[in-house]
């Protein structure tokens, strides 16, 4: 990946602390697959709305799905460019006073145009994509989507045409008199985990016949 995808216009140049600045892909695409969760905002009956949303990111293009009747899928394909926010909350960094203190996260904003991915194949393969981003190995674990399913199911394909990253990390930055007084400081590091599986009580989970799958079990593995 090279090339910037932002910073060249007013809509993704970062005038405070731009020396938090990031515009290259890799930066950028790191904080996408670093969280499966985003936020997207379009206009919906002229008034403005922010909704959470499940993403996966596939090359340059995030993929979104939904309700069939969803209105903010609707609004979001008729617009001519909407926003997505992702963001990593990294710690807290806890300064000698409050108004140094402050958090560590490293943040992304895209911008871009939304389609709805119409083709059965395509939507039956984009949803694939996102359940293989979210739980790698799961899609050959258990039964294909149905028709029904697939009828029922919008996806929502976002080119990513620009972006900005924001990037805060490292220790607090005091001031000298801050420094030399007698107060703690430092940096709380914020782990996100995926604890025990939990089996489902109904079936032949529930009876204990079945043993907790490869995909579920190697969402620990890096613990």
């Amino acid at each position: 990946m090279t090339g910037d995808l932002g910073g060249t216009s007013p809509l993704t140049r970062l005038r405070r602390l731009p020396e938090k600045a990031a515009y290259d892909e890799a930066t950028i695409y790191g904080i996408v697959d670093a969280t499966s969760v985003c936020h997207v905002a379009t206009v919906l009956d002229e008034q403005p709305i922010v909704l959470p949303s499940l993403h996966v990111r596939h090359e340059d293009t995030l993929l979104l799905h939904g309700s069939r009747s969803s209105r903010l899928l609707r609004a979001m394909v008729s617009a001519p460019s909407v926003c997505v926010s992702v963001t990593v909350v990294d710690g807290l960094v806890v300064a000698r006073s409050t108004f140094e203190s402050s958090v560590a996260f490293r943040s992304a904003v895209l911008f871009g145009p939304a389609e709805l991915v119409e083709d059965p194949v395509e939507r039956s393969v984009a949803l694939d994509r996102l359940v293989e981003g979210l739980l790698p190995g799961r899609t050959s674990e258990v039964r294909p989507s149905t028709p029904e399913e697939l009828r029922r199911t919008s996806v929502v394909r976002v080119r990513i045409v620009e972006a900005s990253a924001k990037v805060s990390e490292g220790p607090p930055e005091d001031g000298p008199d801050d420094v030399a007084g007698s107060a703690w400081a430092g940096v709380v590091p914020l782990e996100a985990r995926w604890g025990t599986p939990v089996p489902a009580t109904d079936g032949a989970v529930g009876r204990g016949e079945v043993p907790v799958p490869e995909s579920v079990l190697r969402l620990a593995d890096p613990w």
